[in-house]
């Protein structure tokens, strides 16, 4: 029960339904995740002391909105009113973590977020943050304290907690945070995070390497990505070793063509530039070729692209390179013509990209596709060509949309569903959006001084959700067009390996670290 109305009304303004326009605009303010309902769990943070301090964690509301969210909320209103050089650490609250009063399990079970969302969203979001100490406020709190004391959460390190019952007198009587200890050390978590932002570029590019790209199955594009990194890695001998099948003809890169297969003969273009082959050039030139007739005639798209917004990433670039590396300019009309009929299907009105036509939902790969297919695009084509203009103009243009749902400096990354706040980090179109960024002001089209930043905090996001081993978090599974928005909004979070994640984070890397050209 909400004890008064001042404290009623903080928490009234602190959980908006989803669907709101805007990402939130509160400094302080941000989202743990989103209920099966659409409800918003929000968190607050105050700062520390200037210079380096530890991070308290507080958490209220396990049980629904009960005294413990409002002794949350008063709490963490105070300390906020303290002078900020007496203050002794920076303060995260939850007031109320679990609106909807769900069954909670600690360590979550199931899919994340799909199974127990709220534990599963809570835990991982917990781990990210990394703090060092953390008090619940529960008579029940379903074992997070003790889980989060003795696992590892969510593969980031364990993190102090402790228990207390709601205050039964307001929180300035009770002092709940007396309860932090006067020397506060950082947590495992904390440590491993630290570890984890402290390695360069090409370190964690040569860590990635590790784990992902040393086979290639099937010549689609999770894998053709992977070996571009180890190319950039200078691994060019084990990379025709392991694509030599499909060129000396043991098996048939397009044997069973899909728009992933396209994509995959990306690492035959790269190795056609690198190596001057020509057995790579007539694989490039066989994919390109299927935006013709039998007669010459360009079609009207590039095939298999289903009218996902993937085709763009999918199709145009390898198209484009075709064009580069032949200097046959229709090529390049054909690449052209692909984008600007994908963007007749896809292309929202507010410049972000529906995934599909089936619903207007901006999920996040479904615009990081278009980002990367675009940057991949436009480094093939010549400026001469008419239609470079309108494709750097398309390129820009939904980098600046982009550039305005990027989470705050402190997190850097692009949402699951690009206009929806509360939707999880998602790792992949975080990498893939990035990357895109990184090669425009590499390349000039974007302003170095306004994009460069973007990209910087981006790798700071990134690089925190990359563990050992190549674990990643939060690589949203692979993903058909979807009916709904909510269906977009319950896709599996991946924490684990994930060859997709590995080979655009090693992408990623490696053009932070100066290979990508």
């Amino acid at each position: 029960m909400i004890r008064t109305k001042a404290a009623a009304l903080a928490l009234s303004l602190l959980f908006p339904l989803a669907g709101a326009d805007m990402p939130p605009a509160t400094p302080g303010m941000q989202y743990v995740g989103l209920t099966p309902g659409g409800l918003r769990i929000v968190a607050n943070s105050v700062p520390g002391p200037l210079g380096a301090a530890p991070t308290v964690l507080l958490i209220g509301g396990l049980n629904g909105n009960d005294a413990s969210a409002a002794t949350v909320t008063d709490e963490a209103r105070r300390f906020s009113r303290t002078t900020r050089s007496k203050r002794r650490y920076r303060l995260l609250s939850i007031p109320l973590a679990n609106p909807a009063a769900s069954k909670l399990i600690f360590p979550p079970a199931g899919t994340a977020y799909r199974d127990n969302a709220e534990s599963n969203e809570l835990w991982r979001w917990i781990g990210i943050q990394a703090p060092d100490f953390v008090i619940i406020v529960a008579n029940e709190d379903f074992g997070l304290a003790e889980a989060l004391s003795r696992n590892v959460v969510a593969g980031v390190g364990s993190i102090p907690a402790v228990r207390v019952a709601p205050a039964l007198r307001t929180a300035a009587e009770r002092g709940i945070l007396r309860l932090v200890p006067a020397d506060v050390r950082a947590s495992g978590a904390h440590r491993e995070l630290l570890r984890r932002t402290e390695r360069s570029p090409r370190q964690v590019a040569d860590e990635l390497a590790q784990y992902y790209g040393h086979t290639f199955p099937d010549a689609i594009y999770i894998n053709a990505i992977a070996l571009i990194g180890q190319l950039r890695l200078g691994n060019v001998a084990e990379v025709r070793k392991l694509v030599e099948p499909y060129v000396d003809g043991t098996k048939d890169s397009l044997a069973r063509p899909t728009s992933l297969h396209l994509a995959g003969h990306l690492i035959f273009a790269e190795l056609a530039v690198r190596t001057a082959d020509p057995r790579y050039l007539q694989l490039v030139r066989r994919v390109a070729e299927l935006g013709f007739t039998p007669n010459g005639e360009m079609r009207e798209s590039m095939p298999f692209h289903d009218e996902m917004s993937d085709s763009v990433f999918m199709a145009a670039p390898i198209v484009a390179k075709a064009g580069a590396l032949t200097g046959e300019n229709k090529y390049f009309d054909m690449a052209a013509r692909h984008v600007a009929f994908m963007q007749k299907l896809v292309l929202r009105p507010d410049g972000l990209y529906r995934h599909s036509p089936l619903t207007d939902a901006a999920w996040g790969r479904g615009n990081a596709f278009p980002a990367l297919g675009l940057a991949l695009t436009l480094e093939a084509f010549p400026k001469t060509h008419p239609e470079y203009r309108h494709l750097l103009q398309a390129f820009q243009r939904h980098m600046a949309r982009l550039a305005e749902f990027q989470l705050p400096e402190s997190e850097g990354m692009w949402h699951e569903v690009i206009d929806e706040p509360a939707s999880y980090a998602e790792f992949s179109a975080t990498a893939m959006i990035a990357t895109a960024m990184a090669m425009g002001v590499r390349n000039g089209w974007l302003d170095s001084r306004t994009y460069q930043p973007l990209v910087d905090n981006a790798w700071r996001g990134v690089v925190r959700r990359i563990g050992a081993e190549g674990v990643l978090m939060d690589v949203c599974e692979s993903t058909n067009k979807q009916p709904s928005l909510d269906a977009y909004l319950h896709r599996a979070a991946i924490l684990g390996n994930d060859p997709r994640g590995g080979a655009m984070a090693l992408l990623f890397a490696t053009e932070m670290a100066g290979l990508g050209k």
